[in-house]
């Protein structure tokens, strides 16, 4: 047996031997004096070299997406267009964005395409089951399912819970008053992007923000668009043009009120016309603006025309007289009255009665050139710009020789824009400025550093005169309602029709203004192809239809624009007329 010695030689002998080994693996993790502070400097080093590379990746990650997150991303800053509110002048909300939501599904990330199709159509009973399906089954990113959905709809796709099928939020483009001012309005597309009207504006003078304009939680708020536009005569004059195709059958209509002292359009009216929630209905061809993109043969409304520029030459006064008989020919062309008188007659008398035959002999008088420059002087003869896009050129003779001359006198030979011709005669009763229109509002100051005067304050006075007396004694009869002291002239134009004029088919136009002494309004409607009544006996000119609609048009918004009514005539509403004896002054 061993001895007691000997065991513990034999346990002491290899802690002995191990006794080495911790010593010099304790070294090892002994910290020296010498070298602690290079061993901590190296391994904050390290530390902050694994963690740059950490944050560098984080970095990159956020500003690089990959394959997964960048289509969305993309679609997300091109749907987040904030546009700014459209108002009337009155502070009346025209257009506005709300928020919605849309689906989007990550092909790459959807586990069975079919599945997906199944539940998705079962929510959306509209999509392409079998294009969804080929779409589904791509490595693709990202695509749009569906767009602008309810909140109903939301939940319901939600509660599939189906994998790589989301949601994101996008402004859309309400217009809460339906139809009223759509074609001043325009529309705006799903990618809440202007299309036409005042939204295409928006976005040409940059006032619509884009995604990538708006900083991540931030709230934008553009200012709004204040348009001339009074919702409440848009509203009246609309009614007014509804009831008035519907008793006549025709088949458009349109009307316009403009302030001639500002140039604003108050209101703007186009029959047929769309809501601009429904962007596709304006595509239809009869959903036209008349007033800004037809252009159309304005009848004898544009006598008062040919009557300033024949006063403003100083070849006629307002005492002048024109022999009005017979009529005028032009190789087989024949130019004669619709129940003329059939005698001389003074400049006054020229109007009311509305003779083509007088007329022409003025502007004949003056010649060709002289009628070109005039009517270039009001912008007749070249494209009208305003805020909206949509405008129409002119059409005007190839060869202007006196048979144009004649006919353009009373409105036929030359096809205007009734836009161009309002603002026209808004310059012949406001004093003689030419005031570019506008669908912005507008002080009155800022409108006469624009304007040009195009005739004399005399010339001006003459021609309020005799639209007022045209409604005292001629076919504006029907428009001069008590109270308001309207003057106005009417038009009646046949439509040309396979490269003739056809009898049968009209475009009935009047103007009126109100009031006559003291302009502030100019009233333009226009009724397309009219039809004769029981009670217009048999005829179906302007002064049975579209001058007895102005007429109840100024009833209903003359209020709202401030014109109050006066029952006793104003005294000496035009005393350069009274002074000169003009015809229908002493009678």
């Amino acid at each position: 047996m061993p001895t007691r010695n000997a065991t513990q030689r034999q346990t002491t002998e290899p802690e002995a031997a191990a006794s080495p080994r911790r010593g010099f693996i304790g070294g090892l993790f002994r910290l020296r004096a010498d070298k602690s502070r290079a061993r901590i400097a190296l391994g904050m080093v390290c530390f902050a070299g694994l963690f740059g590379i950490i944050a560098g990746r984080l970095v990159l990650l956020g500003i690089e997406p990959d394959a997964e997150t960048g289509p969305r991303r993309a679609a997300s800053s091109e749907i987040g267009t904030v546009r700014p509110d459209i108002l009337d002048r009155n502070g009346e909300i025209l257009a506005t964005d709300i928020t919605m939501a849309s689906v989007f599904a990550e092909p790459r990330n959807i586990i069975d395409p079919d599945e997906a199709t199944e539940l998705l159509t079962a929510v959306f009973p509209d999509l392409d089951a079998t294009k969804l399906r080929d779409e589904l089954s791509t490595d693709r990113g990202f695509i749009w399912v569906k767009r602008e959905i309810t909140p109903r709809e939301q939940a319901e796709v939600h509660a599939l819970g189906i994998p790589g099928v989301g949601f994101l939020p996008e402004n859309k483009r309400v217009y809460p008053n339906g139809v009223a001012a759509a074609h001043v309005l325009g529309f705006a597309d799903i990618d809440n992007v202007g299309i036409a009207g005042i939204e295409q504006w928006i976005d040409a003078q940059g006032l619509a923000l884009s995604g990538d304009e708006i900083a991540p939680g931030e709230n934008p708020d553009p200012a709004p668009v204040r348009l001339s536009i009074d919702l409440r005569v848009q509203h009246a004059v609309r009614a007014e043009l509804v009831a008035a195709m519907e008793k006549f059958s025709a088949i458009a209509a349109a009307g316009l009120v403009l302030d001639v002292r500002t140039g604003e359009v108050i209101s703007l009216v186009s029959l047929p016309d769309f809501d601009p929630g429904v962007p596709t209905d304006a595509l239809q061809p009869d959903r036209i603006n008349r007033i800004n993109v037809g252009v159309y043969e304005m009848g004898s409304v544009m006598k008062a025309v040919t009557t300033a520029q024949a006063l403003e030459s100083g070849r006629f006064t307002i005492n002048s007289v024109i022999d009005a008989r017979g009529s005028l020919r032009f190789g087989r062309q024949t130019i004669s009255d619709y129940r003329g008188e059939n005698r001389p007659l003074t400049v006054p008398e020229v109007f009311i009665h509305s003779s083509n035959v007088g007329t022409a002999r003025m502007a004949l008088a003056l010649g060709p050139q002289h009628q070109q420059d005039f009517l270039r002087e009001l912008g007749l003869l070249g494209r009208l710009r305003t805020e909206l896009a949509e405008s129409a050129a002119p059409i005007v003779p190839g060869r202007w020789g006196e048979i144009n001359t004649a006919t353009i006198s009373f409105g036929h030979g030359i096809a205007v824009q009734p836009l161009a011709a309002t603002m026209a005669t808004a310059a012949m009763v406001n004093g003689g400025y030419l005031i570019p229109p506008t669908f912005l509002q507008r002080a009155e100051e800022d409108a006469q550093a624009i304007a040009d005067q195009v005739i004399s304050r005399e010339t001006s006075e003459a021609l309020r005169y005799v639209m007022r007396l045209n409604a005292e004694r001629g076919s504006a009869r029907s428009a001069a309602i008590a109270g308001f002291y309207v003057g106005g002239k009417t038009g009646t134009a046949e439509k040309v029709v396979d490269g003739r004029y056809a009898r049968d088919r009209r475009l009935n136009t009047f103007f009126a203004v109100a009031p006559a002494d003291d302009p502030r309004y100019l009233f333009l409607t226009i009724l397309d192809e009219p039809k004769a009544l029981p009670e217009t006996h048999g005829f179906a000119t302007s002064g049975w239809n579209a001058a007895p609609t102005t007429g109840k048009i100024i009833e209903r918004v003359a209020p709202m624009l401030d014109i109050p009514p006066r029952f006793d005539p104003p005294v000496s509403p035009f005393p350069t007329m009274a002074r000169a004896g003009a015809w229908g002054t002493t009678q």
